[in-house]
């Protein structure tokens, strides 16, 4: 049964990403999020326009690794800060991440983390500020919004704009996958993401459990404060993580329901693993014949 709310245009949606090679061409606007993060959405949206789709990116004049071997339309906005600022907070960032006695979450709750989103973050508002960008996507009728979920600013852009949105994204951080797509995960059964053990536990580990839990309840609006702060502005209303999540029309993961834990998922959530695969080369014709 499908979630309370489930949007008329979704069978458009599914069309535009699932059947394009079948499906009417339409338009769609794309919120990448900066660095590795929009290698795989790119090679998505090449194909899209290989199938007579019309696509529109739309990114800040500067980044990690936005607008490299581009063969689309994009639109660009002025942001804030300079290639020097982001690669600076990117570093200190790296070198975090590549400390082996950093877990995830003192990661991100490091002030060095911390810089590094909240650069990220901020150019949702560059967005916005540009009146002349805005009142173009206003005009321009777009049938659905492709974005990555985790700098939050193609969901305020969604909702700014009441079009569906379809997220593409290995796993969302947090709890916000789970409620947003409505799907239950207890934690007495299903083991956080920032916990190395199974769905096997020990009673102490769903101890453990349960309070990554509700440390997650307790960081997590501290990590996207930025990202709501700003969705707040745009939309003049108070806005959280959870509302932004709760308005997506698909879910495209890059997993494979086999690879994770065993839960129940919605309609709305599509597993699109190997996406990320390189195209296997055709066996020859002596290994095929053993």
């Amino acid at each position: 049964m499908a979630p309370a709310g489930f949007p008329a245009s979704l069978p458009l949606c599914v069309c535009l990403l699932m059947a394009s090679g079948f499906a009417q061409a339409g338009r769609l606007l794309v919120v990448p999020m900066d660095g590795s993060r929009f290698f795989t959405m790119q090679s998505v949206v090449e194909k899209l326009i290989h199938n007579g789709h019309e696509v529109v990116v739309v990114m800040p004049n500067v980044s990690l690794q936005l607008g490299k071997s581009m063969n689309f339309t994009v639109k660009t906005y002025s942001i804030s800060h300079t290639p020097e600022d982001l690669n600076r907070e990117f570093m200190v960032f790296l070198d975090a991440q590549l400390n082996p006695q950093s877990e995830l979450m003192t990661i991100l709750l490091a002030s060095s983390g911390i810089g590094f989103f909240e650069l990220l973050f901020s150019h949702c508002r560059d967005l916005f500020n540009d009146k002349k960008l805005v009142e173009y996507l206003k005009q321009s009728s777009f049938d659905a919004v492709f974005l990555d979920p985790f700098d939050m600013c193609g969901l305020t852009v969604a909702k700014y704009l009441s079009l569906p949105s379809v997220v593409f994204g290995r796993s969302i951080f947090c709890h916000y996958l789970e409620e947003g797509a409505q799907c239950p995960s207890p934690p007495s059964y299903v083991p956080r993401d920032v916990l190395k053990i199974t769905d096997t536990m020990t009673f102490m580990e769903r101890v453990q459990n349960h309070l990554a839990y509700m440390g997650e309840r307790v960081f997590c609006p501290s990590l996207f404060k930025t990202a709501t702060e700003i969705a707040s502005e745009v939309l003049q209303t108070p806005v959280t993580a959870s509302d932004l999540f709760s308005q997506v029309s698909i879910w495209l993961l890059r997993t494979d329901f086999m690879l994770d834990f065993p839960r129940p998922v919605m309609p709305n959530i599509v597993f699109v693993g190997g996406i990320n695969c390189h195209q296997g080369k055709a066996l020859s014709r002596i290994v095929s014949k053993c």
